[in-house]
């Protein structure tokens, strides 16, 4: 698989997860992230190994707490997103991370001092001007995807200076949050509440199988990183939103109604703006030696 089809299937699997976890419905959110947790955490050592890495036996002190300040920030994440998907709030999670980038460009300004372009300025407004209706449709501000895009732009500041790839990075932070997740878990199941071995072969699977599904998209994604311009990677990741947008609606039948398409439709138009001022931007800047030298390299 190249490095676009493999970029395109991590967002389309990010996008349709949210099918996955409404099998697990009948499953508190809570024990859904323990369960995530510990399996993914499982399924990432066997790679670690498998790959020999050897990256996490280097992890310094200070390291480690940056690794343990993002495991927070994507424990909460992860747990946000599962509750939201099963208390039928889909539709708010795809403006969560249709927004997710253009916090990202925020954060950037007030935590790297990067400047922004007037295209991107005018795209963060517009998306701010596109809360106002979603405001009014949903009686109050949409929290859930202020919480998911400020939880992992977060999650984004504070593996800027991370030194782990994304493999052996996740590694770590399951692996810091695993202890608490299975002492939970383990007080859950020997007061009887835990799911697991309680609910069925079938729930059991699908609580064993959260690793898989988490694991899966971040390789893909990692193998699209390394061969697709980050141009491309903007682009594609906006199908994750769209399909859950589309699920929400089409599928599970959330209510939409006409402030809450004046909002999106605002919300559209920036991120619309803003994507094609980042491709404008990057064939503006882009230099390549190789033409200099009256080569050209493949």
């Amino acid at each position: 698989m190249n490095g676009f089809w493999a970029g395109v299937a991590a967002y389309s699997i990010w996008g349709l997860v949210p099918i996955y976890w409404k099998l697990l419905k009948h499953v508190p959110a809570i024990q859904v992230l323990g369960h995530r947790i510990v399996w993914s955490l499982a399924v990432l050592v066997v790679l670690v190994t498998a790959m020999r890495r050897r990256g996490l036996l280097q992890v310094e002190a200070r390291s480690v707490a940056i690794y343990a300040a993002a495991a927070a920030l994507i424990a909460f994440n992860w747990f946000l997103y599962i509750y939201a998907v099963n208390a039928g709030f889909i539709v708010e999670t795809s403006l969560g991370y249709y927004i997710t980038p253009l916090v990202n460009v925020l954060f950037g300004v007030v935590f790297f001092r990067e400047r922004m372009r007037p295209a991107q300025w005018a795209a963060v407004a517009l998306a701010a001007a596109g809360v106002v209706p979603l405001t009014w449709a949903y009686g109050a501000l949409p929290w859930i995807a202020f919480g998911l895009a400020a939880s992992f732009g977060t999650y984004g500041l504070a593996k800027k200076k991370a030194p782990l790839d994304p493999l052996e990075g996740l590694t770590l932070e399951t692996a810091l949050l695993a202890p608490l997740a299975m002492l939970y878990l383990g007080m859950l199941h020997r007061s009887g509440e835990g799911a697991f071995l309680h609910t069925g072969v079938v729930s059991d699977a699908l609580m064993i199988g959260g690793g898989v599904v988490t694991t899966v998209p971040l390789l893909l994604f990692a193998a699209a990183v390394r061969t697709v311009p980050l141009s491309v990677i903007g682009i594609l990741q906006y199908i994750g939103p769209t399909l859950q947008f589309l699920l929400g609606v089409f599928v599970y039948d959330e209510p939409f109604s006409r402030a809450q398409l004046v909002g999106f439709s605002i919300v559209w138009v920036a991120l619309a703006l803003y994507a094609g001022d980042s491709l404008r931007a990057r064939r503006d800047s882009a230099v390549t030696p190789a033409f200099d030298e009256g080569t050209v390299r493949r």
